[in-house]
């Protein structure tokens, strides 16, 4: 099992880390990472091995922890480890197994991984099997269905130029320049669309390769697109995403 320690107090994640190996010596920590900012660029990178479990403490040094939740929607499952109580519902709003408070007491742990082990690992294990069954089958998604009032459309996958989040919902944005929302998350698309038509440039953006219209290097460590139909907003590769963008355009 692969957990990251999410806390802005060092000598409290290495004692964290103590008792995690302490429980259970098989479980790798990922990484240790103090801030917001530095959590965010870790999951949204495709090159990072991503963590099972999220052990994150709620005050860090650059803003609330909970930001981390709602800027990726996230759906890793979170153990809260805080020396607050307030924040306990919100807590387990937010896809939460458990809400430690420092000092963290081992027995508290303990029950939390096994609580976290009952309800994801075994639940897993049977999905990987299904999935293993039935992938071989299942192709990529090529037809989305979208409502607009009382009307109903569907159109195929080529037809759509990318997908985008505003304001805490998907979109997509068809070759003619029509926008209709979706009901799926762009790590969601990222999984049932070809990757060798579709590529997530950034945070917000999923976008299909006949959509780019020009490229520019605006610095050594950014490149900005020009999509067609033109995007509402500057529209730049991720730094960490910039290796695989170039992949994926010589594919």
């Amino acid at each position: 099992m692969n957990v990251l320690i999410v806390e802005d107090e060092e000598l409290s994640a290495e004692r964290l880390q103590k008792l995690i190996f302490g429980i259970d010596p098989s479980i790798q920590v990922l990484a240790m990472i103090p801030s917001v900012l530095e959590t965010i660029a870790y999951l949204e990178n495709d090159t990072k091995t991503k963590p099972d479990l999220i052990f994150l403490d709620i005050h860090l040094e650059d803003d609330n922890g909970f930001r981390i939740v709602e800027s990726l929607n996230l759906l890793i499952p979170v153990i809260f480890t805080t020396a607050f109580d307030e924040y306990l519902l919100k807590a387990f709003k937010a896809n939460s197994i458990d809400y430690l408070l420092k000092p963290i007491n081992p027995l508290e742990l303990q029950a939390a991984l096994a609580k976290f082990r009952k309800l994801f690992v075994t639940g897993r294990q049977q999905q990987t099997i299904v999935a293993a069954e039935l992938i071989a089958n299942e192709p990529y998604k090529d037809r989305f269905l979208c409502t607009a009032g009382s009307r109903i459309f569907t159109f195929k996958t080529s037809e759509i130029a990318y997908f985008s989040i505003e304001e805490r919902a998907t979109f997509l944005r068809l070759f003619d320049g029509r926008h209709f929302a979706v009901e799926y998350s762009l790590e969601k698309l990222s999984q049932i669309l070809d990757p060798s038509h579709f590529f997530r440039v950034n945070r917000t953006l999923l976008i299909s390769i006949d959509a780019i219209k020009d490229m520019h290097a605006i610095t050594a460590g950014r490149l900005k697109l020009v999509l067609s139909p033109a995007a509402s907003q500057e529209v730049t590769v991720s730094p960490d995403r910039i290796a695989g963008f170039k992949n994926w355009l010589g594919r």
